[in-house]
């Protein structure tokens, strides 16, 4: 009998999935009992830590009790559904994890569908139990009543639930009743998980994930299905297009803790890793020489929405990045489809153009954030949702909102959603907040956050998932006011910034160093406006120096790069450097911008 259990952990957005997986590493003793472990072990990349969310899937495992438990931390965001299809083809069992106090939300739907579609066995987990005016039984009784919407099976509606605070390092049967420590739990995954069947026969793996490595290059990770894999074996790699290559493994690796450990073999349902494999993508088998058996590839949901990639040409090209040339940024995109599932690329013919397609805003954003910090420079364009012709009627992707916030501002922000074409679905109470459901098409999510952020005072919380593709809905009415652009290349003055307030808002400061055609505000009224921000006070016999103490501006508005990307218009670009995002006109000359303004 194989001591092993394979678990991913699913969530909603920030439920504690990665808290829980720390408090889990702890109690497998992987660390020695004076060492700092710090928190958010598993999200080691910078940008996972600044925004508090998981981007890609991790494997780590613990021993416990004599038995190895193999753990996969996944994103609860939708955006990265991608990442959440490939690793649950390597569970047996998930951790549902629900906040006590929101109860499901959309991403737990999202991906809690996908793992009942699979047919793993769920472990409900009621996190935040100590929340004050938390309610934790009526919580598991929403669970159960979604899982019966999704159609899950008799066995997977017996579930299991613990209750409990990852933060507090306590899980336990009963709410009321703090355990010590999260032990409850890690019995529970021991009793309810099945063990991962072993079959005998020719060996099978499918490719789930991939790493790489400086020194022995790309390393496929993923689950063996049935039989034995064994250092220095020759095998056969299955695509998906259906050809055959003849390959070895030159090394075998399991997952011990943190890291990966060498092994001769490998026996089915456990997790590993293969070095030597070339070739590979994600979806492909790993089979027997001599009786080659594909295994079904994954399947991933279609991408909903697209941007325009170009290489910089602005006038401040190549101060600030390392790699600017198209070249570059068409490999480092390249690279990116290796192991981005849900991303597509498409390059124009005769220009250094490329069409990327991604889930969404965020999904995008992040590889763009990821691209700036390795030191390239690149342009995006504004965000187009992806249409589609279904028995010759015109359809675009529909999207599932739900937005949690205060009473008095609800009236603002139905109005606001309902002129981007979305509909109410439901409207309930939870405690002293109010719930709304809509349905909404992609295109009205774009720049709808700030503005429900704004009308809210920041107190609302919004989320959304793709839900189907529906009828085209009309025109939507986008930024109505127009752009300030500079007029010459040079240095921001506060003399000039002060005389030009009334024309609306900002988005540079005093001494910035600005470039015709940049987009350096927003006008109040509709329409674009020409100005010159590098005016400098003329100092005359007549007119004194004098100290600019008059000078009273306001704050100028700093975009993140989300923020920027919702808010340009089909006109414009977002210039992206390692230090800096600009908006700008895509023609920076202003006769050019009339002349095609004209022709369209």
């Amino acid at each position: 009998m194989q001591k092993i259990r394979n678990i991913a952990i699913i969530a909603h957005v920030d439920h504690g999935k990665t808290t829980l997986v720390d408090k889990m590493l702890v109690a497998g003793h992987l660390f020695r009992n004076n060492e700092q472990t710090g928190e958010l072990i598993m999200d080691n990349n910078d940008l996972e830590r600044e925004r508090g969310i998981t981007i890609l899937a991790k494997n780590v495992s613990i021993d416990y009790e004599g038995y190895k438990i193999n753990i996969i931390d996944t994103p609860g965001h939708a955006d990265f559904g991608g990442e959440v299809e490939r690793v649950l083809n390597m569970a047996d069992g998930v951790l549902l994890l629900v906040d006590a106090f929101e109860g499901p939300m959309p991403q737990t739907r999202f991906v809690l569908q996908k793992a009942l579609n699979l047919g793993l066995k769920p472990i409900v987990v009621v996190n935040k139990v100590d929340k004050p005016n938390c309610r934790p039984d009526e919580v598991n009784e929403m669970v159960f009543d979604l899982m019966y919407h999704l159609n899950a099976t008799e066995d997977q509606l017996d579930f299991k639930t613990i209750y409990g605070s990852a933060k507090n390092n306590w899980m336990s049967d009963d709410w009321r009743q703090p355990s010590e420590n999260i032990r409850p739990l890690l019995d529970a995954i021991i009793e309810y998980i099945p063990e991962p069947l072993m079959l005998e026969g020719t060996p099978q793996m499918l490719i789930t994930s991939l790493d790489f490595s400086s020194y022995v290059g790309r390393i496929a990770v993923g689950r063996v299905h049935r039989g034995i894999l064994k250092e220095n074996m020759d095998v056969m790699l299955c695509k998906r297009d259906g050809s055959k290559i003849k390959s070895r493994i030159k090394e075998l690796h399991t997952f011990t803790g943190l890291g990966r450990s060498k092994t001769n073999e490998v026996k089915s349902g456990d997790i590993c890793a293969l070095v030597g494999i070339d070739g590979f993508e994600i979806g492909d088998t790993i089979a027997d020489i001599q009786n080659p058996e594909p295994l079904k590839p994954i399947a991933i949901d279609e991408p909903t929405m697209s941007m325009v990639f170009t290489n910089n040409d602005s006038p401040f090209f190549g101060k600030e990045g390392k790699y600017v040339t198209s070249r570059h940024i068409h490999e480092r995109l390249i690279k990116e489809l290796d192991k981005n599932l849900a991303l597509r690329v498409e390059k124009e013919i005769n220009a250094d153009v490329w069409h990327v397609f991604g889930r969404g805003v965020l999904h995008l954003s992040v590889l763009i954030e990821t691209m700036r910090r390795e030191g390239y420079e690149l342009q995006v364009g504004q965000p187009q949702v992806i249409l589609k012709e279904i028995d010759g009627v015109r359809c675009e992707p529909v999207e599932q909102l739900t937005i949690n916030l205060p009473e008095d501002c609800s009236g603002k922000i139905i109005e606001m959603v309902a002129i981007r074409k979305g509909e109410m679905i439901s409207m309930e109470a939870v405690g002293d907040r109010i719930q709304l459901e809509f349905t909404i098409p992609s295109r009205g999510i774009i720049g709808l956050r700030n503005n429900v952020l704004t009308a809210s005072a920041g107190e609302a919380i919004m989320s959304h998932r793709f839900l189907e593709y529906q009828p085209y809905k009309g025109e939507i009415e986008r930024r109505n006011n127009g752009s300030i652009i500079s007029m010459e290349t040079g240095t921001a003055f506060a003399y000039a910034l002060d005389k030009l307030q009334d024309r609306g808002k900002f988005f540079i400061y005093p001494q910035d160093q600005v470039y015709a055609g940049q987009v350096v505000g927003e006008n109040a009224k509709e329409g674009d406006i020409v100005v010159n921000v590098t005016k400098s006070k003329k100092l005359t016999n007549m007119r004194a120096s004098g100290a600019d103490d008059k000078t009273h501006l306001a704050p100028p508005v700093v975009f993140s790069l989300e923020e920027a990307l919702e808010y340009i218009k089909e006109d414009e670009y977002v210039e992206i450097t390692p230090q800096s995002i600009r908006l700008r006109k895509i023609y920076l000359d202003e006769n050019e911008r009339k002349r095609f303004l004209k022709n369209n």
